[in-house]
């Protein structure tokens, strides 16, 4: 069995994201719990909150992932706009608490300055984050493609952020395959996927991953391109998504898709295909 699912739509209310999750058959989903392109969230509704958290319960076994807005960005170096974004980060949490989501998922971020002093910016943003916040949610740090001043894509940035993060019980990790494979890390047959997975659990810890972001990619091995494309149609292609889905310590990883839209597919049908590729 494999628990799949996609990023839906919030359009309307937090609540109609339950019908789209259903129309798209999926196991689980990924919401925004605002508008991605605000820094600012009207607050949450209580009698709204419980009712997200009781039909998340009954009808996901509460497997409802929220990914941070696309502003914030943890490693920046202006003042102003890290200021924002640690406060951001916090608000995030709150709400996710709010509506009892289980897991944030949030990039590390990008520095113009250099990586070490962007992870030194991400491990304070973070930590000043949990210290104000209480509740169950999980930060999970997901990797990037590699693009140039990005945070993140190697496993020994992340590592190195939880290594200095005082909660981390309540830190985990999203590993995007596009990413990862855009980043220099084959995922294209049983044999890398296998060294992939060692690498990781040596690096980081298989403890710490909680999801996969399940993606193939339109670029090149290494290329740094981040990119989406349709399970199977990528540079990543069948068999690499299979060696994914196939591996024994993968396999009870929730999947979300992030692929594309378009006259090719839909959502359910990028769903219907990994199911596909799991048995």
């Amino acid at each position: 069995m494999v628990i799949a699912g996609v990023h839906v739509s919030i359009a309307g209310s937090i609540l109609n994201a339950f019908g789209r999750a259903e129309e798209r058959e999926c196991d689980c989903f990924q919401i925004f719990t605002k508008n991605p392109r605000s820094w600012g969230a009207k607050p949450i509704d209580e009698k709204l909150a419980e009712i997200f958290s009781n039909t998340a319960n009954s009808s996901f076994s509460n497997l409802v992932f929220a990914h941070i807005s696309y502003l914030p960005n943890l490693a920046g170096e202006k003042p102003e706009i890290y200021k924002r974004s640690e406060e951001a980060l916090i608000t995030e949490l709150e709400r996710c608490n709010t509506l009892s989501i289980p897991y944030l998922v949030t990039h590390l971020g990008h520095a113009n300055d250099g990586v070490e002093k962007g992870k030194t910016r991400v491990i304070s943003a973070i930590n000043n984050a949990l210290t104000r916040t209480r509740g169950d949610t999980k930060l999970l740090l997901e990797n990037t493609a590699g693009e140039k001043n990005s945070i993140g894509s190697r496993f020994e940035d992340i590592a190195d952020v939880i290594s200095h993060v005082s909660y981390k019980s309540r830190l985990g990790v999203c590993i995007d395959t596009c990413h990862a494979f855009a980043a220099g890390y084959d995922l294209r047959s049983d044999d890398t996927v296998t060294g992939f997975v060692k690498q990781f659990d040596n690096i980081i810890g298989l403890k710490y991953l909680h999801l996969i972001h399940l993606n193939d990619t339109k670029g090149g091995f290494g290329s740094g391109l981040d990119r989406h494309e349709h399970i199977g149609l990528g540079s990543i292609g069948y068999e690499g998504i299979r060696s994914i889905l196939h591996h024994s310590s993968l396999r009870n990883i929730p999947c979300i898709c992030e692929t594309p839209v378009d006259n090719r597919r839909g959502d359910l049908e990028n769903i219907k295909k990994v199911r596909e590729l799991a048995q």
